[in-house]
């Protein structure tokens, strides 16, 4: 929680927000349309989530998240291979985690067989993807990362399932994803994608491309192997891949004038040549949560705090105040989301502040207030969703002053 901010402008920020959402029905929202009532990045889920925040502080009725939890839980939920964290069943079991936390005994009846599904598809997804590299196939991004894959899956599961077999599943498999694969064209990466960053062949992107993003890149296996190995959740060879994607963050670090950074994402040229040719894509790209040096920073700091990497844990502090300060970097952030704006990067600076040491924690800390304002002073958009919406905004502004009675954060594998 942050003592700078004014509490009290603080809590009306975020109860206006969630005041516009009160009752689904009066929201002129799409809420008969088959995604949106599933969608934790764009709908019910998240917006819940905002109202489960203001009922536990006593700031708005909990009859309001039970209302919108009933629009997310209250449809046909969509499972299988074609859900992650932000869609389908594990969306929709995070929101009524969230509210379950704060009416303890709540929501079971939805939640218990949800997340006995989410498991099995776990599985189910784990098998067909080691069938993928028993032929010596690369993975599509939606494989493994944290919006659509089993790293953010896996999430789901470490939070809210912890001893279960599909979370180890997910890390034998997040294991086995480190290891190279070498075809005709030489050897890439585990992880490298054989498409365009849509997930689409393109033409910018012949051979493919290696994806750094804490979103939809290596960093969310890296932040799930991390986190589940600080909390004991350990498989064999578990150490050694979180040091290999550190490797190679590590042979991708951009120095420039103002600290360090990391590209995007990198073509298969550019594989070859090394970092030289990614100069300026690292340099001059947006800090963000989703892709950029503040997301790809905090899943470094978590594998520094997993393996008891002081100098890596300097490193990743360093490259995220540097990031965060850097006017150039400053520039380029447009709104106030948690995707790509001040609220996400907020966020990550709080999370890591709580990890690390003083003055560099008070550093953080500060960075994150500023960085709270400038989310506040943003308009506030029409659009009410978590991720790059209004309520993921409100979410983070009401967290800096009451302490977060939800795991809402797990979702962006920062926490």
């Amino acid at each position: 929680m942050s003592p700078d901010l004014a509490v009290d402008t603080t809590m009306e920020f975020a109860v206006e927000i969630a005041d516009r959402y009160a009752q689904p029905d009066a929201a002129d929202l799409p809420t008969d349309q088959a995604w949106w009532h599933q969608s934790l990045a764009h709908g019910a889920p998240g917006i819940a989530l905002l109202h489960i925040e203001l009922a536990a502080a006593e700031l708005r009725p909990f009859r309001r998240a039970h209302d919108w939890l009933t629009v997310a839980a209250g449809k046909p939920v969509t499972t299988g291979a074609s859900t992650g964290l932000f869609y389908g069943a594990p969306a929709v079991a995070h929101a009524l985690a969230a509210g379950a936390a704060v009416r303890p005994g709540t929501y079971r009846s939805a939640l218990t067989p949800l997340t006995r599904k989410i498991a099995a598809d776990v599985h189910d997804r784990v098998d067909t993807a080691h069938s993928r590299m028993d032929a010596g196939m690369l993975p599509l991004m939606a494989e493994f990362d944290g919006i659509r894959g089993l790293a953010g899956v896996g999430a789901y599961l470490l939070h809210h399932d912890p001893g279960g077999t599909a979370l180890r599943a997910v890390l034998d498999y997040l294991v086995r994803l480190t290891q190279p694969v070498t075809n005709d064209e030489g050897t890439v990466p585990g992880w490298w994608a054989p498409t365009g960053p849509t997930g689409r062949d393109e033409d910018d992107f012949p051979g493919g491309h290696g994806n750094f993003g804490l979103a939809h890149g290596v960093c969310g296996p890296l932040a799930l192997l991390s986190q589940s190995l600080h909390r004991g959740v350990v498989v064999a060879g578990q150490r050694e891949a979180i040091e290999t994607i550190c490797a190679w963050l590590d042979s991708w670090r951009i120095d420039t004038a103002t600290g360090y950074r990391w590209p995007y994402l990198i073509t298969r040229d550019e594989l070859g040549s090394r970092p030289a040719r990614v100069q300026h894509s690292g340099a001059n790209r947006r800090p963000s949560w989703c892709y950029g040096t503040a997301g790809i920073a905090r899943s470094l700091h978590l594998a520094a705090l997993a393996v008891g990497d002081a100098a890596r844990r300097r490193v990743a502090e360093d490259a995220l105040v540097s990031a965060l300060t850097d006017p150039t970097q400053d520039a380029l952030i447009g709104d106030a989301s948690l995707c790509h704006g001040y609220a996400g990067l907020a966020r990550i600076a709080t999370r890591a502040a709580s990890d690390a040491d003083e003055p560099v924690a008070a550093r953080l800390r500060a960075l994150a207030t500023e960085l709270l304002m400038r989310a506040i002073a943003q308009p506030v958009t029409d659009n009410p969703g978590l991720l790059e919406g209004a309520s993921g905004v409100g979410l983070a502004v009401l967290a800096a002053v009451t302490k977060p009675a939800t795991g809402w954060a797990t979702c962006l594998l920062i926490t």
